[in-house]
Order: C-alpha cells, then sequence, then structure tokens
C-alpha cells in the first residue's frame, strides 16, 4: 500500500511492469472473450436465441444443462479470481471512493448479469436475451475502463489525490504496515 500512497509506484518501474504485464494478459483475455462471444452469437437478441434454444433450420442443439453447468463452473471461478485482482488495483487508484466503489461494484455485477442471462435465456425465457447483450457489452466495457484505469494510475496518476480522505475511506492505521 504504501509503494502507491506515497507515490512510489509511478517511480517503481518493477512494479508498473507487474502492473502492465497484468494488464497484457487481461487484454488478451478481453480481446479473445469478444471473438468467442462473436463466434457463438452476436448482438441481436435473436442470435441468443438460436445460440442456447438451438434453431432447426441450422440444425444447432440447445445448449444442455450439464454444458452449461460445465461453463458456469470454470467462469465463476476464473471471472471471480480475475475481477477479485482487478479490482483489487482500484483500491490503489487516486479516485475518490465512490468512483472506486462504482469501478468495483459493476463488473462483478456485469459478469453475473453475463453468465446468469444464458441460463435464464435458456432455461426460463426468450425474453432475456436482451439481458444477455447488455451483460456482455456492460461487462467487456467495465474490463476496459479497469484497465485503462489501471494503466493511468500506474503512469500518470497522482498520489496527491491520497491525502483527499473521503469520509467512507479506511482510516485505519494499521492500513500502512500492510
Amino acid at each position: 500500500m504504501r509503494f502507491v500512497v506515497s507515490g512510489e509506484m509511478t517511480r517503481n518501474r518493477l512494479l508498473q511492469v507487474i502492473v502492465v504485464l497484468f494488464i497484457v494478459y487481461v487484454a488478451l483475455l478481453w480481446m479473445t472473450n469478444a471473438v468467442l462471444y462473436f463466434q457463438k452469437m452476436g448482438l441481436s437478441p435473436s442470435s441468443v436465441v438460436e445460440y442456447y434454444l438451438g434453431s432447426e433450420e441450422r440444425f444447432l442443439q440447445p445448449r444442455s444443462f450439464q454444458g452449461m453447468v460445465e461453463v458456469a463452473h470454470f467462469h465463476t471461478f476464473a471471472m471471480g479470481m480475475l475481477l477479485m485482482t482487478l479490482t483489487h488495483l482500484m483500491l490503489f487508484v487516486p479516485l475518490s471512493w465512490n468512483t472506486k466503489a462504482v469501478f468495483v461494484i459493476v463488473p462483478f455485477f456485469a459478469a453475473l448479469l453475463d453468465e446468469g442471462a444464458g441460463w435464464l435465456v435458456r432455461f426460463v425465457w426468450p425474453g432475456f436475451a436482451i439481458v444477455k447483450v447488455a451483460g456482455f457489452l456492460l461487462l467487456e466495457t467495465s474490463l476496459a475502463v479497469l484497465m485503462v484505469t489501471c494503466l493511468w494510475a500506474c503512469f500518470g496518476g497522482s498520489s496527491a489525490a491520497y491525502a483527499d480522505h473521503d469520509d467512507h475511506e479506511d482510516d485505519d492505521e494499521d492500513e500502512d504496515d500492510l
């Protein structure tokens, strides 16, 4: 924590390399996520419905319960770990507490929406397809915002913002010892 608050993060090249390399991996995940999504479906609700419910004209089978559980099993763990790591970096970004809270909560919500909406389309009602599209777009956008914000904080953010503690900031004096 002291590396960020003291401003050392913008002067510590090794710490910057670690953050930048992590963001490179997240950017690759971000791009492959979009490629995988668009190979299966598009931004139209009808393409989402066709993917989850199948299509006799295109000889596509509906997604099976077991197949969806297997995908969800991996996605929930991997996305949870990614978001925990990426949003954890938001704690060290010189932004207001409210902005940080939005930058933390929205990606988690978007990931749940993106994953859960497929289940809703398949097993509840095809009208939830628009929720799947919205969840995907919100997740991709929030990941992009997190990546850009982390890079900005690493190279251009000012530690002076830490002097302005919000009422919501953690004022625990022992925090610097962590």
